[in-house]
């Protein structure tokens, strides 16, 4: 099993709120690219509605994780990439109901003036280590 390491906050830097400073381990490093809000037939879920497109965007992740045989808890970044920052509050929601909160991965957030299609509002991609 992969030994991760949470730390929320290094000497002289201040804690992260809801994501980790710095995550640590040993393992297979798995890469998932940016995941958006289609379904498995290509189909955006959500319309303009960011809490609803980062659930699938979650779910897809997911599903990507668990190809490689790993999961949430596996997880040591995540990187958001959306059209608008006021959409984080729906997309760390999102995000809860998938990862321990207790031991969050590492995360860093970029608006983006766009993705590659107009309707989507956000894009997510995750490293893991797994055993």
């Amino acid at each position: 099993m992969t030994q991760l390491t949470h730390i929320h906050a290094p000497e002289g830097v201040a804690p992260g709120n809801g994501y980790s400073q710095v995550v640590h381990g040993t393992g297979r490093l798995v890469a998932v690219s940016g995941q958006v809000a289609f379904d498995e037939h290509g189909t955006l879920v959500g319309p303009g509605d960011a809490a609803v497109q980062a659930r699938q965007v979650f779910e897809n992740l997911r599903r990507c994780l668990a190809a490689a045989g790993a999961g949430f808890g596996d997880v040591i970044k995540l990187t958001y990439f959306v059209t608008d920052v006021a959409h984080l509050p729906a997309i760390r929601a999102a995000r809860d109901e998938f990862i321990d909160v207790a031991r969050p991965p590492a995360s860093s957030a970029v608006q983006v003036a766009a993705l590659f299609r107009p309707e989507l509002l956000l894009e997510v991609e995750a490293l893991a280590l797994v055993p």
